[in-house]
């Protein structure tokens, strides 16, 4: 059921991103971006743990961006082999637009649920991620 939530959600948020001309940007990619408009500047390693991407996967993803000219790579003063992960001057202008797509995602999600409904739910799923990270550590 959550693999196909993600499916429809992915679907549907891309549709949303077309209709406000950010079609460029991938559900995924929007994650590394959001990740960024709440904190810019920072290691390629803190950004992998953020969005919760595996580094070839990253990677991939941070070259379409970079090429796409919504964020730069650069080393990092204090330590040459840190790359650090900045946004473009034109991709900060979109985050209010991003933002209000993601706010309509949320009231599409949590439509008809109260208030209390909403919270349980995200303290169930806080629960279900911690479960399946602890998992991941034990059998690293």
């Amino acid at each position: 059921m959550i693999a196909r939530i993600h499916q429809a959600a992915g679907r549907i948020f891309a549709k949303k991103l077309k209709e406000y001309n950010l079609q460029e940007i991938n559900p995924a990619q929007g994650r590394i971006l959001f990740v960024l408009w709440e904190k810019d500047g920072i290691p390629i390693q803190e950004l992998a743990r953020k969005t919760s991407l595996g580094k070839s996967t990253l990677t991939s993803m941070l070259d379409r961006l970079e090429e796409s000219g919504h964020v730069r790579r650069t080393p990092s003063e204090d330590d040459r082999r840190t790359i650090i992960i900045t946004l473009t001057e034109s991709d900060k202008k979109l985050r209010g637009v991003y933002n209000k797509v993601s706010d309509e995602m949320t009231e599409l999600f949590y439509r008809g649920l109260s208030a209390r409904d909403v919270d349980v739910f995200e303290q169930n799923l806080e629960r279900v991620l911690g479960n399946l990270e602890k998992a991941e550590k034990e059998n690293a």
